[in-house]
Parts: structure tokens; sequence; C-alpha cells
């Protein structure tokens, strides 16, 4: 048996809101479920942001155990600090070939990997001169 942490929609229509659930992969979105491990609402709030809580313990135990959680709730959990950032590549022309360089996945925007100057490189070997 497989088991998935994924979302499934609770709420009314144009209105939703979700329980993050422990199911096995088999069974339906709004099916039988292992244990509800938290909530998350995607609409704003008052204060203007997004709610979400989450059982960290019974989250990390499920992860330990094997479960593999879904697109949505591995965002999730990244934003919440349980799992690292998912590899992202930058899209390129829709049908050309994609583009490999790495991108930030808190802003969406590539990242540049700057050489070091020549000028470091000077100043770094001088220090290695007084270390020596």
């Amino acid at each position: 048996m497989v088991v998935r942490i994924r979302l499934s929609r609770f709420g009314c229509k144009n209105k939703p809101f979700y329980r993050v659930m422990a199911a096995d992969s088999r069974s339906p979105r709004d099916g039988k479920h292992l244990e509800v491990l938290g909530y998350y609402n995607p609409l704003p709030g008052q204060d203007g942001g997004k709610r979400m809580g989450l059982n960290f313990e019974r989250v990390k135990y499920w992860l330990s155990v094997g479960a593999q959680p879904s697109e949505p709730v591995q965002r999730i959990l990244f934003r919440a600090g349980v799992l690292p950032p998912p590899p992202m590549v930058a899209m390129g022309r829709k049908s050309g070939p994609r583009d490999m360089r790495p991108v930030d996945p808190m802003t969406g925007r590539v990242l540049n990997m700057e050489k070091p100057d020549a000028g470091n490189q000077q100043e770094s070997g001088e220090d290695e001169d007084h270390i020596e």
C-alpha cells in the first residue's frame, strides 16, 4: 500500500477549503483516509494571508515511513519549513528546449551563478600568504 499525503477538498462552490490527509494512493480524492494531518485555506482571511495548520510531528512521522507528498502538499510543506525546496528549472519557450538554469523557489527568478572577480582571487591569494 502506497501512502500519499494529499489535499482533500471541502467547502462550497468557489470557496474551497482543504484538509491535509494521509491516504492510500488508490482511494479517491475525498474518499477514505488514514489520518487528518492539518488544513489549508487558500482564500485570504481578514489579515490578507492564506491560513494553514499542520500537525508537524505526524507529518514528519508519515514522511519517515515512506509517504509521498503530492505536488501541492510538497509546496505547502516547503513553505512551512518541513521539506527542502523542490527542484525547479526555468521554462524556456513553449516549443523550444528547456532553460536549465536554477530558479529561486521563493521568488521564481533565475539565479545567476556569478564567477568571482579577478580582484577577489588576488585578495584571497594575499590572505593565504599571510596565513602561511
